[in-house]
Order: structure tokens, then sequence, then C-alpha cells
């Protein structure tokens, strides 16, 4: 969960970190190997993304969300 603008763009730089080793793996990995690497990223990707957008649809006046436990 992202609570501030500097952790908006720690998970800014995190995401494009992300985008750039997919970009590299899917040359340099093996066909068989690719799926399996990609999707794990894949999956961070889109869990970093959905955080970045909830934090950039909520009015910097509004409380952040309480973290679930």
């Amino acid at each position: 969960m992202i609570h501030n603008d500097q952790e908006l763009k720690a998970t800014q730089e995190r995401i494009e970190y992300f985008q750039r080793l997919l970009s590299q793996l899917r040359v340099t990995a093996t066909p068989e190997e690719f799926p399996m690497v990609a999707g794990g990223y894949r999956a961070e990707l889109v869990r970093m993304q959905d955080e970045v957008l909830e934090y950039l649809t909520r009015h910097a006046s509004a409380p952040a969300p309480m973290e679930a436990s």
C-alpha cells in the first residue's frame, strides 16, 4: 500500500525496473523457461500498478486506508 508521494515514486521506479527486466528476458530466456520466469514478474507488476492506481485515484486530502492484518 502506498502512503505518500515518496512511496509512489519508489513503486513507479520498481515498475520501470521490472518492465526493463521483462524486456530483456523476452530475448535472453529460452522459450521454455520464459513463461515460468515472466509469470512471477507479471504478477508483481500488476500488483504494483494496482497500488499506484489506488493511490493516484484517492484525493490528496483523503487518509490512506488502513492495512489489513
